[in-house]
């Protein structure tokens, strides 16, 4: 007998596939990871990682230098800190609240958070066998990426990188 989702599966546009694909995977890493982190968390934990790169930490600073520090900038710049400082109580980050660069706070790994990471990553790649992604599928989604791309990034720079 067939799945009961192949025909829903069969009607779905592209965007709606991919997020059935996006909830498979995370939904495998959370379930064989070793500590539990919500989606957010390991979404952040990856920008933390993207942030420490020195090219990175520059456009950072940049963003954050362009602001306007207005009431629902100080909001968001809050928001953002105590999602941190839940990463930070579970060993994973350090916050550094008044780093040396001008930004307002600033985030590094843990050994830990390292260890975490290097766990997740092993866990997609797990998934990809799992789904059965091979080399042929790989490359069609590596050249829809490398489109995809570069909307986001002329959309970011029309923006002067501050978003």
């Amino acid at each position: 007998m067939a799945h009961p989702h192949v025909n829903a599966i069969e009607n779905m546009n592209a965007s709606s596939l991919i997020k059935v694909i996006e909830e498979s995977k995370m939904t495998y890493v959370r379930e064989n990871l070793s500590i539990f982190l919500h989606e957010s968390q390991i979404k952040l934990l990856k920008q933390v990682k993207k942030h420490e790169k020195p090219h990175h930490k520059r456009i950072r600073i940049k963003q954050f230098e362009k602001a306007e520090k207005n009431d629902l900038f100080n909001l968001h710049l809050d928001l953002y800190l105590k999602k941190y400082q839940k990463l930070a109580r579970k060993g994973l980050i350090v916050i550094d609240e008044s780093p040396e660069n001008g930004l307002a706070y600033d985030c590094s790994l843990t050994d830990e958070g390292i260890s975490v990471l290097d766990e997740i990553s092993k866990l997609e790649s797990e998934w990809e066998s799992v789904v059965g992604i091979c080399d042929d599928d790989l490359n069609v989604l590596k050249n829809l990426a490398l489109n995809s791309f570069e909307i986001s990034y002329k959309h970011k720079k029309k923006q002067g990188f501050i978003f």
